[in-house]
């Protein structure tokens, strides 16, 4: 049954002050007007990373709606192509270069964010049924988390997975009041390796949405979707971070739609994430080097692919996009620190 009692990401967005492309101005409704591509560069520094006359593709189109949007790229390098998920029709999508988009999955539970783990297997974030699963090889499925010391989990989000096999996910859950066998906050949580156990890692966020780690896995950033911001956290050795150190690490909010949804790093330590007015790239230091405008309200998450894991694809609320760039992303499944 699906957790109607909770605000969608529409709704959530409209509160972060992107109103799905509409604005009101003088008690008259005004439409947004959608600008054209472009890169837009805010430092030299961006040349190094994307050229300005990078084409903005549209890949796909035709998906979201009021239960969800098109989010959760994911690319499968074995297959050279590359996973998101429609979560309005509940349905995994499968694009690859040269032939287009196809259903690669249905009923899947208005899944959201997706990643691997690193033995490869599918790691799924799911809305309608309010846990994360593991998708095994034999076509099995495992519960990694549904509940947190006895209580429901909320909408768990998004997900990533650290070298060391640790799982880490998002819960936002929604706007009206938990019910008393819910879980009573928003948070990040932590799942061990072997799933024994689990804990709740940061709990000072009001929307917590996507997040990454850093290339050297000692930073981990977590988009704070209703404060528009990206926050920072330190890693410590036990796999959990310092409280102490949550910082803004980026605020991407102003006048245009968008909010911090999905992010991802390249290998460089720059963060890709959407804001208003389209897809910011930033150093490791938090300094905005550009932005790709594409001429959606939201982005919604990003990945990247391709052989050498420069094609940046990402989600806005209807469609498939990609823009190539020339620092490689992070790849995914994490590789086992020695």
């Amino acid at each position: 049954m699906r957790a109607s009692n909770f605000f969608s990401r529409r709704d959530m967005l409209a509160m972060a002050g992107a109103v799905g492309g509409l604005a009101v101005t003088g008690g008259l409704r005004e439409v947004w007007a959608q600008p054209a591509r472009k890169i837009e560069s805010m430092a030299p520094e961006l040349a190094r990373i994307i050229d300005a006359s990078e084409p903005i593709r549209e890949l796909a189109a035709g998906y979201g709606g009021d239960i969800g949007p098109a989010e959760g790229p994911l690319w499968w390098a074995e297959g050279r192509y590359l996973l998101f998920n429609d979560i309005q029709t509940a349905r995994r999508m499968k694009y690859t270069p040269g032939q287009g988009a196809s259903v690669a999955m249905e009923k899947t539970n208005e899944a959201n964010g997706i990643t691997r783990d690193v033995q490869g297997r599918l790691i799924s974030a799911e809305h309608l049924t309010r846990r994360v699963t593991r998708y095994e090889p034999d076509g099995s499925l495992t519960v990694v988390a549904n509940s947190f010391q006895g209580k429901r989990l909320l909408r768990p989000n998004d997900v990533v997975v650290k070298s060391d096999g640790s799982i880490y996910f998002t819960d936002p859950g929604g706007t009206a009041a938990p019910e008393q066998w819910d879980v009573t906050l928003s948070g990040v949580y932590r799942v061990s390796p072997d799933l024994g156990s689990m804990s709740l890692i940061i709990d000072d966020m009001v929307r917590p949405n996507g997040l990454a780690f850093s290339p050297d896995e000692n930073t981990l950033y977590v988009a704070d979707s209703r404060r528009r911001h990206v926050r920072a956290y330190d890693m410590l050795p036990n796999g959990t971070v310092a409280k102490e150190t949550s910082r803004v690490f980026t605020d991407l909010g102003g006048p245009e739609p968008g909010v911090p949804d999905g992010i991802k790093a390249d290998t460089a330590g720059n963060l890709y994430s959407g804001g208003g007015g389209g897809l910011y790239i930033i150093d490791s230091r938090g300094r905005k080097l550009g932005r790709i405008v594409h001429g959606q309200p939201a982005t919604t998450n990003v990945a990247f692919g391709g052989d050498d894991w420069k094609t940046l694809y990402f989600t806005s609320r209807n469609a498939l996009h990609s823009v190539n760039v020339k620092i490689a992303g992070v790849p995914v499944p994490a590789k086992k620190k020695s």
